[in-house]
C-alpha cells in the first residue's frame, strides 16, 4: 500500500492519474452541457438545409410560444403565392428565380418597421429597406431554374432583386450587398 505524499500545506499531493481524471471529467461535463443546450432554429436550418424562415422584431403576428417571432416552415412558405424574377446576379448567369414576394412575407407577419436585418447560415448579416419589397418586387427564392435551392447553391432562401431591370440601382457593390443567400431569419427594425 502506498502512502499519499503530503504537501507543505497539509493537503495530499495530486497524483498524475487524479489530475488526468479531473481534466477528463471537466471536459466531459463541458461537452454534455453543450450537447444538452437547445440548438437555435437557424443552427438547425444550417445543419439540415431545410426550407424555413423566422421573422421577428417589429411584427404584429407571431406563432411561436414566446410570442416574439413568426416561424415559416416549408409548407407555410410554399403556400404563399410563388412569383418569378428572371435576372442575372454577380454569382449566377441569367436565371429564373422563384419564391414568395418579400412583401407577402412581410404582410403575413404584419411587419411595421423600416429596415430588414437579414441573417444567414454562415452568420452574414445585411440590412435592406422594407421599401425595397414593393419598389423592386424582391423575391425570397427557393428555386432557381425550376430546381430547389440547396445550401451548396444559395439555398434554402436567396433574396433576389430584378437586377437586369434596374442595372443603375442594383449593379455594383451596394446592389450586390442586398442579394443575401442561405437566409434563415429576418429581424424587422424601425
Amino acid at each position: 500500500m502506498q502512502h499519499p505524499v503530503v504537501r507543505q500545506d497539509g493537503r495530499p499531493e495530486d497524483r498524475p492519474a487524479c489530475r488526468a481524471r479531473r481534466r477528463y471529467t471537466a471536459a466531459l461535463a463541458g461537452w454534455l452541457a453543450m450537447a444538452a443546450a437547445p440548438a437555435s432554429r437557424p443552427a438547425l436550418a444550417a445543419s439540415n438545409g431545410s426550407l424555413q424562415l423566422d421573422v421577428n422584431g417589429e411584427v404584429r403576428v407571431t406563432n411561436n410560444a414566446a410570442h416574439n417571432a413568426y416561424h415559416f416552415g416549408a409548407a407555410a412558405l410554399l403556400k404563399l403565392p410563388a412569383h418569378s424574377i428572371v435576372t442575372s446576379t454577380t454569382w449566377t448567369p441569367r436565371s429564373t428565380f422563384t419564391g414568395p414576394l418579400l412583401s407577402d412575407v412581410l404582410s403575413t407577419v404584419g411587419a411595421y418597421g423600416s429596415q430588414i436585418e437579414i441573417h444567414t447560415i454562415d452568420d452574414y448579416t445585411c440590412v435592406v429597406p422594407v421599401a425595397d419589397a414593393v419598389r423592386y418586387g424582391a423575391v425570397l427564392a427557393y428555386e432557381m431554374n425550376g430546381k430547389r435551392l440547396k445550401v451548396s447553391n444559395f439555398g434554402p432562401l436567396f433574396l433576389i432583386y430584378p437586377r437586369d431591370q434596374f442595372p443603375l440601382e442594383l449593379d455594383g457593390a451596394a446592389g450586390d450587398a442586398k442579394f443575401a443567400w442561405q437566409i434563415v431569419s429576418m429581424t424587422i427594425k424601425q
